[in-house]
């Protein structure tokens, strides 16, 4: 059996904001009415915001796409994040995370959930972010493709 997962999330409005943009924990468990821990079953795939500010503005804002690991499995350590995940995407910076917040819409558009896609499509943003270039879009064909590559691959 496989090591779940956990995210600890966390909201203290207008001070700190732990949060999911997207995925599908398997399970929620509420630790009291500002904290809850979301457990993700291995190769699931979710976006983990952290934005936190003070008196002065916002201190923290950056957005990491992460795959959950198997049991075993190397994996990066990523705050708040037990045992830690496969990073696909890091973020940092308003800008950059609005960039990518604007990314995962165009996918919902296409009406398919983010969590689904090739996850080569973040690693891909992530770099094209690193470069300071505009990340291509993902597309219905791109995804049909990987889809058709994804059950040739498979065991």
């Amino acid at each position: 059996m496989s090591a779940p997962t956990e995210v600890e999330l966390y909201f203290l409005k207008g001070k700190v904001e732990r949060w999911l943009r997207f995925g599908t924990p398997v399970s929620e468990r509420v630790l009291d009415r500002r904290r809850r821990i979301a457990t993700f079953a291995p190769d699931a795939i979710f976006a983990f915001v952290r934005w936190a500010s003070n008196d002065y503005g916002t201190l923290v804002s950056r957005i990491d796409i992460l795959r959950a690991c198997r049991a075993g499995e190397a994996c990066s350590t990523v705050p708040w994040v037990k045992p830690g995940a496969e990073i696909l995407l890091r973020s940092f910076g308003w800008e950059k995370v609005q960039r990518v917040l604007r990314a995962i819409d165009s996918v919902e558009v296409l009406g398919l959930p983010p969590q689904e896609i090739c996850p080569d499509h973040w690693r891909h943003i992530h770099s094209r972010l690193a470069a300071g270039l505009a990340p291509r879009p993902y597309s219905r064909g791109r995804h049909r493709a990987w889809l058709l590559r994804s059950k040739i691959t498979s065991p």
